[in-house]
């Protein structure tokens, strides 16, 4: 018998008539491209390079599903996609290649479900994102997610949140390190505690995109009962103050930069009286599920302990703060999972957590409350689906967005980059090397930063270089980004490496780590301080030869480059 899971629903069925009632209009003519094309964003349907196919973005706030959820996104995936998710660095999942027609079907068989599409994308407020930790981690002063499902159906629907200037995005982080990075974004909270009281660092007017900024600290602390009066202000402020005129500088920080700090905490603090003297945004905590561990599962004794199983160990499972569980990592390669994965995960959760899973920032799967008993036993089971991937938190577990693929944005195959350099660094010349142990590598297509290129250890943006007429695949080189207790950093731009020899870079880099890192010295520190003069000379021919005719081509296809920027409707 299966047991029951009991998580939080976010869907409404009005959100689908409605949109049913719009696509009709729009059909009749009634409304405009532009217009349907601004509606159809609020409600996660964002369109893809190539015509006459959507992308369906599923709401998933803190990343949290259980094994209704998975079915949902399975079917959806298997009916109406390509037979598989891709999970985001917002913890949601997108399905591509829908069709438009397909869409209302996608969204009733999610919201059967609990989830939503709704304020998915477009310019509102985004999904809000958690530590994948939540509840577990034993460094966290308490736990986050209930704050986080407040703020998610305070804004959800409300009067202002589909209609701001442009996205806005929340993150809560569980301790000092933060976790989520609340330090990159518009509003960033991170758990504390003072006196017994407990209470958040507030961040505010963060962003990556093409220029990158860290929040400002706007509260070292405010207690938790204020968090949504905090929220709401910021919201107000955004509303009123966004540039509606030029989407490029509509985010949150080009208010902080147009107002600059004094004047930016000023206005918040006029929003604040506001709410305060309305007694508005008074919070309420949802309660909690009820959901329980499952008992113990055993490997038959004579088996003996399973191979690869050790290594798996030592690098997906953390203890929790709950004495006798630990909660494991699901490795996703470039965060791919298949219905058929969705659905297995589906029996496996339940068996040996507590029914619930998280899809984590780093594009992978946290499945928590497994008793430490059940641990051979879960990678058994998670080996006999595909999903035993080791080395996550490491440079073979490459973040990348999906880039030209499906972008109307990007400029290079970012998936396929972000493949060949997982691919390399699994090669027998690179393989123990100790820069590979927690290095962060993180891939974009374009400037643009969604695949988080800012913030990682070794980063890389997808651009272009014109030699003699002809144009060759490039990628920019950072170094040195990251998000921890001190907030944010972003990589110093280096130097442009061709397409195909990024792979090759990359070993160079890990290479260069074990050669020349101190004695003690993490891979965050060194790529940090490491002389960009030094890295060049390292590379040597890899960044300073001619870009040779047969690698004209991008990674992992046979024509020629071709840079095919199209229409974006992030800004829409």
């Amino acid at each position: 018998m299966t047991r029951q899971v009991f998580l939080p629903k976010f869907s409404d069925k009005r959100d689908i008539d409605e949109f049913v009632q719009k696509l009709e209009a729009f059909e009749r003519g009634e409304l405009t491209p532009d217009q349907f094309r601004t509606y159809r964003l609020l409600r996660g349907v964002y369109g893809q390079r190539q015509s006459d196919v959507q992308m369906i973005r599923v709401k998933i706030p803190f990343g949290q599903v259980g094994p209704e959820q998975m079915h949902a996104l399975a079917d959806v995936a298997d009916k109406y996609s390509r037979g598989y998710g891709h999970v985001t660095t917002r913890q949601n999942v997108q399905l591509h290649f829908v069709k438009l027609s397909d869409a209302e079907a996608a969204q009733r068989r999610l919201d059967e479900a609990g989830l939503t599409t709704r304020e998915a994308c477009g310019n509102s407020v985004r999904t809000v994102t958690a530590c994948a930790q939540a509840g577990v981690c034993s460094g966290a002063p308490f736990d986050v997610s209930p704050y986080a499902e407040a703020i998610t159906r305070h804004f959800l629907r409300g009067p202002l949140s589909g209609s701001l200037p442009r996205k806005f995005k929340i993150a809560f982080s569980g301790c000092e390190s933060d976790c989520a990075f609340g330090a990159i974004h518009d509003v960033g909270f991170v758990a504390q505690v003072k006196d017994g009281q407990r209470g958040f660092k507030v961040f505010a007017a963060g962003g990556l995109s093409t220029t990158p900024q860290m929040a400002i600290v706007l509260h070292e602390f405010v207690p938790a009962g204020e968090m949504l009066r905090v929220g709401e202000a910021l919201v107000r402020l955004f509303h009123a103050l966004g540039n509606r005129e030029n989407k490029a500088r509509a985010r949150m920080k080009y208010v902080l930069r147009k107002l600059g700090e004094e004047g930016f905490r000023a206005k918040y603090q006029e929003q604040r009286a506001a709410i305060d003297a309305e007694a508005f945004a008074e919070l309420t905590l949802p309660a909690p599920s009820g959901n329980t561990p499952a008992p113990p599962v055993a490997l038959p004794a004579d088996g003996g302990q399973p191979e690869g199983y050790l290594a798996w160990r030592g690098t997906n499972v953390i203890d929790q703060v709950q004495p006798g569980y630990a909660a494991a990592y699901v490795r996703l390669f470039l965060g791919d999972i298949t219905s058929t994965q969705l659905r297995q995960l589906a029996v496996i959760v339940p068996r040996f957590g507590d029914g619930t899973m998280r899809f984590t920032v780093d594009q992978n799967i946290l499945i928590p409350w497994v008793d430490k008993k059940s641990l051979p036993a879960l990678y058994v089971a998670l080996r006999e689906i595909g999903l035993s991937l080791g080395d996550v938190h490491t440079a073979l577990d490459v973040t990348s967005c999906p880039g030209a693929e499906s972008c109307n944005l990007a400029v290079t195959s970012s998936r396929n980059v972000s493949r060949a350099i997982a691919e390399r660094l699994a090669g027998a010349d690179v393989a123990g090397a100790a820069g590979l142990a927690g290095t962060t590598i993180k891939v974009s297509g374009c400037p643009n930063s969604c695949g988080q290129h800012h913030v990682a250890d070794i980063g890389w943006h997808g651009a272009a270089k014109h030699v003699k007429g002809t144009t060759f695949p490039m990628y920019q080189l950072h170094l040195g980004g990251g998000v921890d207790g001190n907030g944010a950093r972003f990589g110093r731009q280096v130097v442009k490496v061709v397409a195909r020899r990024v792979p090759d870079a990359v070993a160079v880099l890990v290479k260069l780590f074990e050669s020349d890192h101190e004695p003690g010295e993490t891979p965050a520190r060194f790529f940090l301080r490491v002389d960009p003069k030094r890295v060049v000379a390292a590379l040597g021919d890899i960044a300073a030869a001619t870009p040779a005719p047969e690698e004209q081509s991008d990674i992992g296809e046979q024509t020629g480059f071709h840079v095919a920027i199209g229409a974006g409707e992030c800004a829409a």
